[in-house]
């Protein structure tokens, strides 16, 4: 019998603890992810305001306060961290299952950084959970 690949043993890992204990899933793309220009989180984090990016993450967390108008907030995570989307109202209609059904979301974006309070502010969605696999991750939704 083989050994389990690395993407096996992420995979039974997640399924049975709920974590990762070797390298995160997205490290095993971030070759595919850089020919497609995905920026990872650490990248971003230095850009300037008003830059315009791309980058694909993991969703954890997807947030609609009742005082936000609207507005869907999700946080998406690589091998190198988290980046906090903003999703204004227009975008959540017109990109609605993609915003709510993605496990790994690719968004284009504008890079906002005021005051060290850094987020994106996503101009269009990508679902590209096919890319995960077997990989069934789930997300904290409107705790």
């Amino acid at each position: 019998m083989d050994a389990p690949s690395e993407a096996e043993n992420i995979v039974a890992d997640y399924q049975h603890l709920g974590l990762m204990l070797g390298r995160h899933p997205l490290a095993l793309l971030r070759k595919r992810f850089a020919a497609m220009r995905f920026l990872p989180a650490e990248i971003l984090n230095q850009f300037d305001n008003g830059r315009l990016a791309c980058s694909c993450g993991i969703v954890t967390v997807r947030q609609r306060p009742e005082t936000a108008n609207g507005v869907i907030f999700v946080t998406i995570e690589d091998e190198s961290g988290t980046v906090k989307v903003i999703c204004w109202p227009n975008l959540v209609e017109q990109q609605r299952r993609e915003l709510m059904g993605a496990k790994l979301l690719d968004v284009y974006v504008v890079w906002q950084c005021e005051r060290n309070v850094r987020h994106l502010v996503a101009k269009r969605l990508v679902d590209l959970s096919h890319l995960l696999g077997e990989l069934d991750t789930k997300s904290r939704n409107f705790h």
